[in-house]
């Protein structure tokens, strides 16, 4: 048992979100090893809500071409599932300190804001990994569906790690749902919870050299006894 969770503190410790990606494939056998692993994932009632699509090669540039134009163009969010309404005290500190890491990694000034939006739109660009995976629920599910995706999309990052693959979370690919749904021709049900980018990470890349930090146990942890 000692050795098994020295194994998962390794990879939780090593895990991050890599923002820049060589353009090489990852192969099919690999992809299938990760999405089995994270489909032993609990969830509520064993009902395992998730449904994954996932793009390569070609599939990811045509994503890409149907996606980024409209984020681009400033269309609101069609999001399935509320944003939060803000973040506030702690939460919004941290925000901002990842936020900085970021920009200070890759030279952008602090309140340059064209930048800044310049910077987020690459999320659209999947930050040139060749995959993505996009992670719907059920929509009858409504928000214990999308916490046990995820919950899946944890494990499905976790595996990944553990095979030497690396990605990347993204909320912002569930901005524009209704055009994720046309564009996979999914049914008017799913609920687009996230998508994850991923692939081989491109280690000489200046954006993959920071990593965030991480709350005390005292921060978050109440013990009652």
């Amino acid at each position: 048992m000692t050795d098994a969770i020295a194994t998962l503190e390794a990879l939780l410790a090593d895990r991050y979100s890599c923002r820049a990606y060589k353009p090489e494939a990852v192969p099919r056998e690999i992809i299938d090893r990760i999405l089995t692993a994270a489909q032993r994932t609990a969830s509520w009632c064993n009902s395992q809500p998730w449904e994954v699509t996932i793009t390569s090669g070609e599939a990811t540039k045509r994503f890409r071409d149907a996606l980024y134009p409209v984020a681009a163009s400033g269309a609101p969010s069609t999001g399935d599932f509320e944003f939060p309404r803000e973040y506030r005290g702690v939460y919004l500190d941290r925000r901002r300190e990842s936020g900085f890491q970021l920009y200070n990694t890759l030279g952008i000034a602090r309140g340059d804001k064209a930048a800044y939006a310049e910077q987020a739109l690459q999320n659209f660009n999947f930050f040139g990994a060749p995959h993505v995976a996009i992670i719907t629920s059920d929509e009858a599910l409504g928000v214990y569906g999308a916490v046990d995706c995820g919950g899946y999309v944890n494990n499905f990052m976790l595996a990944a790690q553990a095979l030497g693959v690396a990605t990347v979370p993204q909320a912002a690919l569930a901005f524009h749902s209704a055009v994720v749904r046309k564009h996979f021709d999914m049914s008017d049900d799913r609920r687009v919870v996230c998508g994850i980018s991923f692939g081989y990470a491109d280690s000489e890349h200046k954006v993959n050299s920071y990593r965030t930090s991480r709350a005390q146990l005292g921060d978050v942890a109440t013990f009652v006894e």
